[in-house]
């Protein structure tokens, strides 16, 4: 599966950072780049750096230092920064809107927000949080939403949801998928199994509303 192969690639990086870091500093240094992946758009620019990969690699890492990286710490941690990054995300759209995402620059920065505000105008509350899971659309759905004066309760509650899924739920993935061999061809199955509830209850909600239309 390419979220292994490339996580413990990355894992193999990051463990450094916690050998010269110690525990605390390496939680402040994930949480930091999962919050800037969306919260700054850095994501837009070093996705794998920030995404995926990363916090599957930090539950690698945490299964390999039990003495020191508690595994409940770090995915709290990073569910927190994910859900914080979004809010971000969101208040600059809803703030500043069109004019922030026009000044990024570059084609496929602009045909992956193009393709997150079709995908946002598809699936509403769920584009939130399907779009966890999803590179191109973590950075700009959030920022679309807030463009497009989303309900601000309903995109908390989103992205309260997607945070949790994707950012706890990765990070413990990658922990067991280190400790327990039988996770290992399982774990990525947790993200899809997400995407796809999603997917199922998106269908649900459209059908319902283009029939009541």
């Amino acid at each position: 599966m390419p979220l292994i192969i490339h996580a413990a690639s990355i894992s193999d990086q990051i463990a450094g950072w916690y050998t010269d870091l110690g525990p605390w500093l390496f939680y402040g240094v994930v949480w930091l780049l999962v919050f800037a992946g969306t919260g700054l758009f850095i994501g837009a620019f070093v996705p794998f750096v920030t995404g995926d990969s990363l916090v599957f690699a930090a539950g690698l890492v945490a299964a390999t230092n039990p003495g020191g990286d508690n595994i409940w710490i770090m995915a709290t941690g990073v569910g927190i920064a994910a859900w914080l990054g979004d809010q971000v995300g969101y208040t600059l759209g809803r703030h500043y809107g069109r004019p922030y995402l026009e000044r990024r620059k570059g084609q496929w920065l602009r045909t992956a927000i193009a393709k997150s505000e079709k995908f946002y105008e598809a699936w509403g509350w769920w584009a939130v949080v399907i779009a966890r899971f999803m590179p191109w659309a973590r950075v700009f759905v959030p920022a679309i939403a807030g463009i497009a004066r989303m309900n601000y309760y309903k995109f908390f509650s989103a992205n309260l949801v997607g945070a949790v899924a994707w950012g706890v739920g990765l990070t413990v993935a990658g922990y067991f998928a280190a400790s327990i061999p039988a996770v290992k061809n399982a774990s990525y199955a947790i993200a899809g199994f997400f995407i796809l509830a999603s997917l199922v209850a998106g269908v649900r909600v459209w059908l319902k509303n283009r029939k009541s239309a």
